[in-house]
């Protein structure tokens, strides 16, 4: 993955290869799911890499409105996802907070024994 190299860029990759398995696309430059369904997507070219993660509703609202580079997501249902333009405007914790909760939002929504299956894995480190 060209667009993931060093600053936030570097965290965010380690941080994604941390929560799932990653798969190329031909739509975005990678998927990153649980077991089967997808929390962030990273896509853009390598002037204007972006990840799109999952949000709830209210919360997607309030973080586009105080993060500029925070947009509906990309080809994706506007009321559930985020696009983050990763220019280095959007802090990194809040960032890794963002993708934690693209995570527990996906989660949620497995099924039970899929959920057991990912209650003994340990959560990344930032």
């Amino acid at each position: 993955l060209a667009v993931l190299m060093g600053g936030t860029l570097g965290m965010l990759a380690a941080v994604l290869r941390g929560w799932g398995d990653m798969l190329l696309s031909r739509t975005f430059d990678a998927l990153i799911s649980i077991p089967s369904k997808m929390f962030a997507l990273v896509g853009g070219d390598p002037d204007s890499p972006s990840v799109s993660l999952k949000c709830e509703p209210v919360l997607a609202v309030e973080l586009r409105a105080e993060y500029p580079a925070v947009t509906p997501g990309y080809h994706l249902n506007k009321a559930h996802w985020n696009t983050v333009r990763l220019d280095g405007t959007v802090p990194e914790d809040v960032l890794y907070e963002m993708v934690e909760h693209s995570y527990d939002r996906v989660v949620a929504g497995l099924t039970r024994a899929e959920r057991a299956r990912l209650e003994g894995a340990a959560r990344p480190k930032r």
